[in-house]
């Protein structure tokens, strides 16, 4: 019966031991070739922002709340970006009919946001993406520690709060 209970034990302190020494592993950025707003190809898993954060952003020029939130991050960007050194890569899911309407919105709007251009929804797919607008933070590692869907006036401050936070150190995965 002691030999059963210091292995009980034995075990028990081993698996604790490895639980608190593992790291939460996350999921990075896959790699897909997709076009720049001027015709390039270009590999989403070369997307970086020399260790700091990056917000990839869902949107489509027939959505409405991703217009509305991309153009209400607009207003504060250059601000977010001096604060945290965060990018905000904006993926549009237009599709080959209308993706040369996506350069004058965006001019037209003012974005100073680096414009990605998923035609085929490849990127959408392999990020798992069912709905727009879905915005994820990567951290300076490459990996994807926050996502979410959808859009209310003001979420933009909870996104660079969340930004921030991830600047300090903090696990934003569960919020």
């Amino acid at each position: 019966m002691k030999r059963l209970i210091l292995a009980v034990l034995t075990l028990l302190f081993f698996f604790n031991i490895s639980a608190q020494s593992g790291e939460k592993s996350f999921p990075t950025i896959p790699s897909v070739t997709v076009k720049t707003i001027d015709g390039r190809d270009f590999n989403t898993a070369n997307i970086s922002n020399d260790g700091k954060p990056i917000i990839l952003s869902f949107w489509a020029l027939w959505c409405t709340p991703c217009m509305r939130e991309l153009s209400a991050i607009a207003e504060v960007y250059e601000d977010w970006v001096e604060e945290t050194g965060v990018k905000l890569i904006a993926v549009s899911i237009d599709d080959a009919r209308s993706t040369s309407r996506v350069l004058p919105t965006v001019q037209g709007r003012h974005w100073d946001y680096e414009i990605l251009l998923d035609a085929n929804s490849d990127f959408r797919r392999a990020m798992n993406v069912n709905q727009i607008p879905h915005n994820s933070i990567i951290n300076g590692k490459g990996e994807i520690v926050w996502q979410h869907t959808s859009f209310a006036e003001g979420s933009q401050h909870q996104l660079i709060d969340l930004v921030r936070r991830l600047n300090a150190g903090e696990d934003i995965s569960g919020h």
